[in-house]
């Protein structure tokens, strides 16, 4: 019995060593596909939900210690509104509201494209919760096409971070889409985020795969 056991560890070390070796040498990039959504301070989560309320976590996102809530807002704009936009936690310094290109003709707006974090220059819009509302003077956006990963990751592709690629997409609608920033850090998980609108004009999937190309 104990030889049989010997084998099974050999076989299982086998197949682990095997599964490393192809994620490195691996070209390819897991994709997410984002929609609309909200990242709140507390600040403001106190004004719109009641002061000490917590958010409801609901599912782990691939970056680590980030997720999606129950919790969601309308938005509100000069012509039109949005109900039910999702949450992501945990709270951040400055609320930031990532929107679509398409969101801008219903709520009224304009809106740039930007990475997350870059607020400043952004226009603000109305945030309305269960219990108060807020003007913000800022933190609207579009999100820029972005791709998290390592430092290890960066050094395997060969890219630094804040570095502009360019990425292949495959597939009978795929294609090529350039201005894709590098957020390399010690602490993300190789992922490349595309909204939802970039991702239906070239049908991406999460089962889709992604080449970076210089």
């Amino acid at each position: 019995m104990g030889k049989y056991d010997a084998l099974a560890d050999l076989l299982l070390e086998v197949i682990r060593e095997g599964g490393e070796r192809r994620k490195k040498d691996t070209n390819f990039v897991p994709v997410g596909i984002s929609n609309r959504h909200i990242h709140l301070s507390q600040p403001d989560l106190d004004t719109l939900f009641g002061v000490g309320y917590q958010l409801t976590k609901t599912k782990k996102l691939s970056q680590p210690m980030q997720y999606a809530c129950k919790e969601t807002l309308t938005i509100g704009g000069p012509k039109g509104a949005i109900e039910k936009v999702r949450i992501l936690g945990p709270a951040r310094s400055e609320t930031q509201v990532e929107i679509l290109q398409a969101d801008c003709f219903k709520l009224g707006t304009t809106a740039p494209v930007r990475l997350s974090g870059e607020l400043q220059g952004t226009p603000g819009i109305t945030l309305i919760g269960p219990k108060g509302s807020i003007l913000l003077s800022k933190g609207l956006m579009i999100a820029q096409r972005h791709i998290h990963m390592s430092l290890q990751d960066a050094e395997h592709f060969g890219v630094t971070d804040g570095e502009q690629v360019s990425i292949q997409i495959d597939g009978l609608r795929g294609g090529t889409y350039s201005h894709v920033a590098i957020r390399a850090n010690q602490t993300s998980e190789l992922e490349c985020h595309i909204d939802t609108e970039e991702a239906n004009a070239m049908n991406l999937t999460a089962n889709s795969q992604i080449t970076i190309i210089k």
